[in-house]
């Protein structure tokens, strides 16, 4: 399914194979010779995404593009079934294993390993050739890369980037309390606002 989203149509590449229900949505640009699986999903949610030449995105795989944090990738990279993206660069050449995560912000220099189930938390910078293994988490510029067990080291780096505030624009709450109540509501009515529009184009 092709959606227009607030009147930006998706720019596909006619060399690319499109799985007939895969979902492609808005300011998203998709070059030559690459595939789209099965139930994958492409949005430029609230910024833009764009995909280089020959890159194969999996069934299932979800790339989102966000304010302030479009989604970009450059040629030749594979992203697996599973796996999920949104706001950040991917360079040429990485490997997105099935069910990575890759949060906003981040970045993954070229040929870059993520492997299956590993997180690259938001404002993470990979090196170039870098392995996150299976399962593993990197955090922080430059990444430290660490087994989920080590998770008050992880901590450590990762309250300093802010989830709450980088993503949401709010205070992280204060032991005991969330701010879950105050989030979710705005963000429900920010989804649903963003897709009131869309138009079903191809």
């Amino acid at each position: 399914m092709i959606l227009e989203h607030v009147g930006k149509a998706p720019n596909i590449d006619p060399s690319t194979r499109i799985a007939p229900n895969a979902v492609i949505c808005g300011d998203v640009t998709i070059g030559a010779n690459c595939s789209l699986g099965f139930g994958a999903v492409v949005t430029a949610e609230s910024g833009k995404v764009a995909i280089g030449k020959n890159c194969v995105i999996m069934d299932t795989a979800v790339i989102r593009g966000v304010r302030n944090h479009p989604a970009s990738i450059a040629d030749n990279v594979l992203i697996g079934p599973r796996a999920y993206v949104v706001g950040c660069t991917i360079e040429g050449e990485a490997f997105i294993a099935t069910g990575a995560t890759i949060f906003n912000g981040a970045k993954i220099g070229r040929a870059a390993e993520v492997r299956i189930n590993a997180i690259v938390h938001l404002r993470t910078v990979i090196a170039p050739d870098a392995v996150v293994p299976l399962g593993w988490i990197a955090v922080g510029d430059p990444a430290r890369i660490l087994p989920p067990e080590r998770h008050e080291e992880i901590w450590a780096i990762q309250k300093e980037l802010d989830f709450p505030k980088y993503v949401f624009g709010v205070e992280r709450a204060a032991p005991g309390e969330s701010i879950m109540p105050s989030i979710m509501p705005r963000y429900a009515r920010a989804l649903k606002h963003w897709h009131e529009c869309d138009r079903e184009i191809g």
